[in-house]
């Protein structure tokens, strides 16, 4: 009973799981990194035969499922519903709820339409785009191997006695659990192929190697071991004896304690990072701050119009429809359809070539970019180890080294790394090397960490070998002659300078550098072992490398020339980065690392981030903070990436590129998806996405210009005038009419000077040409008010059909006309032409404007007739307005460039 008592005591005392689950990442890692296995296993609260069945179910409630947060997708009905926020649909709603409360039905129609249009076309392709991208879980595998002990395997005898419980006692048993259903403190099993399912601390390996490319950039698996290891908290990949969640085994064996799961995981912290609320790109700033602009202007012209109108007419119902309508008039209501429409068809010619786009903003961010920031592996390289180069101890090339290379990757047993798959694939490819399959194995000496080096035996032509390869150092020490052009020299101390030599500059390269040895040993030899590693002959080294795509040099050459600046920012080591630089044609003065981010403030880092064009050695966290020390200089940044580790920076750039290869949260991130392998495709997304900017400006600065004109004319016609300028209705249907004429802009074609170089937001520039050109048609507005009073004497109230009537179609067929000049920097109809849906629109158009007064509808709009001497001097004035606005167009060009 005493023994009994103590058991449950025991129990009692045990520290429960939720005093470990504050720990940070980095902290407890470090910590269980360095102690041993069995104090990591004591710290983690298990044993080295796993845990109980009810201690897990225990540690899951307190810890939660082993699930990484994903970004939190809305459902269709909310996604629809967050388009209305846009201020410009706000306000248009707005005034569609007026104008039908005040009775104006047809507005208050067509107002609606226009922005239920706009936002349906958004919300559908968006949410056709975006569909398949919930797939962060798809990163790990379902299950896991793992050791658990049953329900009463580890009570007291004295327990299972005392309920009547009788056991046959076993050990702990392997089980296939989901991963979900892992907790700290569990023992799991790792072998090749396998998906590491949570951070984890090894306790036992057999030639591990782990690929950790998605996480670090380094294309090579790294060695994994189960030492105890001082490590460092700032870079926890950098641990020896840590394998984490989202990487996977690329061979041997191993058995590893679980120390972290779920979002506690470095992979779960970065999912958190993608799944933060996406920050504004520069096209929503941009639209933002247009459409502010034009409510403000609303919001003074608005009440103006009605309060002039009001003293001077006296009939404040009218003054007030009338500055509704005004208001409508002002409001660039097709602006949503515009951006909508042109985007769509940016998209649908990305889509041709073989690319998703997954946001429709993005493709403006596109050709705005003029700084692209990109990760190294996988998105400039291939992600793929091949054979680079097989030399002799002077650095030329030999066939014998290829050979025995061949001879010893061809006979290992046990799974092949990515090194001996690229030594067999490179030479497969030579007939001459296909024989060495016809050597038999006699033995091998299997790959250790202590000698980082391999040996297999083989006979042939008479002959036993002993075939030795491994790091560079290791077979060194090995080697006591070395062999050139078949001839073998003594290795003594002065060789050893050159030996070195050759290595170094191979590893300046970039390239993985493995040596080659060999020996010949007597045939009557059946059973080898590692003190035959002796007295070898160096006969040389293989290099390895991950390859630059073939389509990398040429599309960083296309951006330069378009003018977007490439920079590298990318987890790997200076080295390899350096040399991949060098192989796609970036020339690199400097190489800024991670562990120099950390010593710098921001502003310091955006000063940097100007002159660097290389970044190694970075964390994601440290990726996201360059592209947002470049925002801060005002650039357009885009990220190209594909790994685990690109995540947050494709959130924080404008615009996030992922190619072909990439994992899918880095997919979920992005912006754009590149199917193709070739990289080309970057500069036909700048330029369709200049192409469409380019559209959308066009709009923008005619209907801001004119509206801007057509309100001043207002307010002066309205101070002069004993009638309205214009009634309402005839506002409203001017207004439908110059919009329909626009909806032909995105097919419009954009000039080439136009899309030489990246175009962004520019407010104040807007702000200026509306400004310059509003009054400008203002002036031709106030010579038709002119001719239309004096000439033809349209003085009276009764007259005010007359002149409402000339003023219709004058304000119809100038604003008009007016995009012909506005989009372009050239003489239009002359060096430009607009595209044919445009012209054909605008013909459209201006034959209905020249209809109206003669239609059945003239009496429902208020029209009357045009006198027959009306119409030389409209031609007159349309002809001074065009050339005097394409003058002050060019002479703004020349004073404020082109934008």
């Amino acid at each position: 009973m005493a023994q009994l008592t103590e058991f449950f005591t025991r129990l009692a005392k045990r520290p429960p799981a939720s005093q470990m689950a504050g720990a940070k990442v980095s902290t407890l890692l470090i910590e269980v990194a360095g102690a041993d296995p069995e104090m990591a296993l004591r710290r983690l609260d298990s044993s080295a035969e796993g845990l109980l069945d009810r201690e897990a179910e225990d540690r899951l409630l307190a810890y939660g499922p082993n699930a990484i947060v994903q970004e939190q997708h809305k459902s269709p009905v909310r996604q629809l519903i967050s388009h209305f926020k846009n201020p410009l649909n706000i306000l248009l709603l707005t005034l569609s709820v007026l104008s039908f409360y005040l009775g104006d039905k047809e507005a208050a129609v067509i107002i609606a339409i226009m922005v239920a249009l706009s936002i349906t076309l958004t919300f559908v392709q968006e949410y056709r785009s975006s569909n398949a991208a919930e797939r962060l879980r798809a990163m790990v595998s379902t299950t896991a191997t793992v050791l658990r002990k049953d329900r009463r395997s580890g009570v007291p005898d004295e327990v299972n006695r005392y309920f009547n419980i009788h056991l046959t006692p076993h050990g702990p048993q392997r089980r296939e659990v989901p991963i979900d259903t892992l907790v700290p403190g569990d023992v799991i099993l790792l072998s090749a192929g396998d998906m590491i399912p949570a951070d984890v601390r090894l306790l036992g390996a057999k030639d591990l190697f782990v690929n950790q490319a998605s996480l670090t950039g380094e294309a090579l698996p790294v060695e994994k071991f189960t030492t105890a290891e001082a490590g460092d908290r700032k870079d926890p990949l950098g641990l020896g004896n840590i394998c984490f969640m989202g990487t996977n085994v690329v061979s041997g064996t191993a058995s590893a304690v679980v120390v972290l799961t779920g979002s506690k995981t470095y992979f779960g912290t970065l999912a958190q990072m993608v799944s933060e609320e996406r920050p504004l790109t520069s096209f929503d700033r941009g639209i933002n701050q247009f459409t502010w602009l034009m409510i403000r202007f609303i919001l003074v012209m608005t009440p103006l119009v009605f309060l002039i109108n009001g003293f001077t007419k006296g009939d404040w119902m009218e003054a007030f429809l009338f500055s509704m309508a005004v208001a409508v008039g002002l409001t660039p209501e097709m602006l949503p359809m515009i951006v909508t429409v042109n985007l769509g068809k940016g998209a649908l010619a990305m889509s041709r070539k073989k690319v998703i786009v997954k946001r429709l903003n993005s493709i403006q961010n596109f050709g705005a970019m003029d700084v692209l920031c990109t990760d190294k592996t996988g998105t400039l390289t291939q992600d793929k180890i091949i054979l680079e180069k097989h030399v002799d101890i002077y650095g030329h090339e030999s066939e014998d080294v290829l050979e025995y290379a061949y001879l010893n990757s061809f006979h290992q047993s046990g799974l092949k790394n990515l090194l001996d798959v690229a030594v067999l694939e490179y030479a497969g490819l030579n007939d001459q090397l296909r024989v060495g399959a016809n050597y038999r194995k006699v033995d091998e000496i299997p790959f250790d960490f202590q000698r980082r080096r391999m040996s297999v035996v083989v006979e042939g032509k008479g002959r036993h070998l002993l075939i030795c390869k491994g790091a560079v150092e290791e077979v060194f020490s090995c080697c006591t002659h070395a062999e050139v052009n078949g001839e073998s020299i003594a290795l003594d101390p002065s060789h050893l300078e050159k030996l070195v030599q050759v290595t170094r500059e191979l590893n300046e390269d970039g390239f993985r550098v493995i040596a080659i040895a060999y020996k010949e040993t007597l045939p009557t030899t059946t059973t080898y072992s590692i003190k035959d590693e002796s007295d070898l002959t160096l006969v040389g080294y293989i290099a390895f490398l991950d390859p630059p795509k073939d389509s990398a040099r040429e599309a960083i050459a296309a951006l330069h020339r378009h003018g977007v600046q490439v920079k590298i920012l990318t987890g790997d080591n200076e080295v390899v980065t350096r040399k991949v630089c060098h192989d796609v044609g970036l020339k690199v003065d400097r190489i800024l690392l991670g562990s120099d981010l950390a010593s710098l403030t921001d502003d310091q880092l955006a000063e940097a981030a100007e002159h660097v064009m290389v970044f190694a050695k970075l964390s994601p966290a440290q990726k996201a903070r360059v592209i947002k020390a470049l925002h801060l200089r005002g650039h357009v940044v885009g990220f190209m990436g594909d790994g685990i580790n690109d995540g947050p920076a494709l959130k924080t750039a404008d615009v996030g590129i992922s190619v072909d290869t990439a994992v899918d949260i880095a997919k979920e991130s992005a912006d754009i998806i590149l199917l193709e392998k070739s990289l080309m495709v970057l500069e036909e997304g700048v330029i369709e996405g200049r192409k469409v900017f380019g559209n959308i400006v066009k709009y923008i600065k005619m209907g801001a210009s004119s509206n801007f004109g057509n309100m001043f004319s207002v307010l002066g016609a309205s101070a002069w005038l004993p009638f309205l300028p214009m009634q309402a209705i005839q506002v409203l249907t001017n207004n439908l009419l110059y919009d329909f004429s626009q909806t032909a802009i995105p097919t419009d074609h954009v000039d080439e000077e136009y899309i030489a170089k990246p175009r962004r937001w520019d407010i104040a520039n807007i702000t200026r040409f509306m400004l310059m050109l509003g009054p400008i048609s203002s002036i031709f507005d106030y010579a038709t008010f002119a001719l239309m009073y004096f000439v033809f004497r349209a003085t009276t109230q009764g007259d005010s059909s007359l002149f409402q009537t000339g003023w219709f179609v004058e304000s119809l067929l100038s604003q008009t006309l007016i995009i012909h000049i506005i989009r372009t920097g050239r003489i239009p109809f002359i060096q430009s032409r607009a595209s044919l849906p445009l012209v054909l629109t605008s013909i459209t158009i201006c034959t209905v404007g020249l209809w109206l007064p003669y239609s059945p509808f003239a009496h429902a709009l208020g029209f009357t007739p045009l006198p027959l001497q009306f119409w030389p001097y409209l031609v007159a004035i349309l002809i001074g307005y065009l050339t005097l606005a394409h003058l002050m167009k060019s002479w703004f060009i020349h004073r404020y460039g082109l934008n």
